[in-house]
């Protein structure tokens, strides 16, 4: 009896605090198309949300900058224009200089275990470098490189004078570095630049390559992992802060290291199946690069290293030491270029 009436009181203890839990609508953004995996990527991740917070948090996606562009994700989700958007930080130079690590060319050899090692490392300095919103877990892509118009680029040199869409705000300094002119734009808007000459070549991953038409606008492609990108997906702070515990928990709970693998891996092996498309079409020369070839390549990105560190030692971080942390996390999820 006693067991009994301490159940329909605890039952009745609860019934008003999950009634007062009101249904939490999350507007979520991104800014490539629909047809993209990362697409389903936040429609899977919205459905787990759902699913752990007992169907209180629904979900919608707006893919293709509906709700605003690429470049303004990180604002969008600060000001509360979407509740959880999908940010390049390297579209922002300067921005966001510690994440930058990620940028390092030759640093990550895998998507899954890339983003597990990113995302595990990231989480002590994102609260210090994204303050403005919720952290909520990063990401990268498959390892790539450049995909050229007017020119095979074998080694550095070759970018001498050439005009270049770069990925992110390290591979712009490469390029500069190099002799180069950045011409700056949003994936979707690349195929255009190119086409209208704008830009001569552009740093891509290979599936999106396929998806965004650009290997109908480009002829050279390099085949070596030179660089990949880093994402991060960040939550209004407000949205947040109205949820209960139960339906924060459920956000936390795919706010994690294994919710940023689930994310990195489909778009890596999307990233990663696009190779073999571009080889199969006709007139495309995809090129491997030599050892020599690719010792040139790592010994004219020594530099950038030091760039890095400089904007990140202004911040009060020791760059060595957040740097070897980086290696060790990728290290540890098996994504440390060799």
């Amino acid at each position: 009896m006693k067991k009994a009436l301490l159940a329909v009181l605890l039952a009745a203890w609860a019934a008003p605090a999950l009634a007062q839990e009101k249904t939490i609508e999350l507007k979520i953004s991104h800014w490539v198309p629909a047809s993209h995996p990362l697409q389903k990527a936040l429609e899977d991740w919205g459905a787990s949300v759902e699913k752990a917070s007992g169907g209180s948090i629904k979900s919608r996606v707006f893919p293709a900058q509906q709700l605003g562009k690429a470049f303004d994700h990180y604002d969008m989700a600060r000001d509360g224009i979407a509740d959880l958007t999908y940010v390049n930080p390297g579209y922002q130079p300067g921005r966001f200089p510690i994440i930058g690590a990620g940028e390092l060319p030759f640093l990550m050899s895998d998507a899954k275990g890339g983003s597990m090692g990113l995302d595990a490392w990231y989480r002590k300095y994102a609260e210090k470098e994204m303050k403005d919103v919720k952290f909520c877990l990063a990401f990268i892509h498959s390892p790539s490189s450049f995909h050229s118009r007017t020119k095979k680029i074998v080694v550095p040199d070759d970018i001498k004078g050439m005009k270049i869409r770069p990925a992110d705000a390290t591979i712009a300094n490469f390029v500069t570095q190099l002799g180069g002119t950045n011409v700056q734009s949003s994936a979707p808007e690349v195929r255009d630049i190119i086409e209208r000459g704008v830009a001569d070549a552009v740093t891509f991953p290979w599936g999106s390559l396929v998806l965004f038409g650009i290997d109908k606008v480009t002829k050279f492609q390099m085949d070596a992992p030179l660089y990949v990108t880093t994402f991060v997906l960040v939550l209004n702070k407000d949205k947040y802060s109205e949820m209960s515990d139960r339906q924060k928990k459920a956000i936390d709970d795919n706010c994690n290291t294994e919710a940023a693998g689930r994310v990195g891996e489909p778009w890596g092996k999307f990233e990663d199946a696009g190779i073999d498309k571009v080889k199969a079409e006709a007139g495309q020369d995809v090129y491997p690069l030599t050892a020599e070839q690719t010792a040139l390549w790592k010994k004219a990105a020594e530099p950038l290293v030091k760039t890095w560190a400089d904007g990140v030692r202004k911040t009060g971080v020791d760059p060595d030491a957040a740097l070897s942390e980086l290696k060790a996390s990728l290290a540890k999820y098996n994504a440390l270029t060799p």
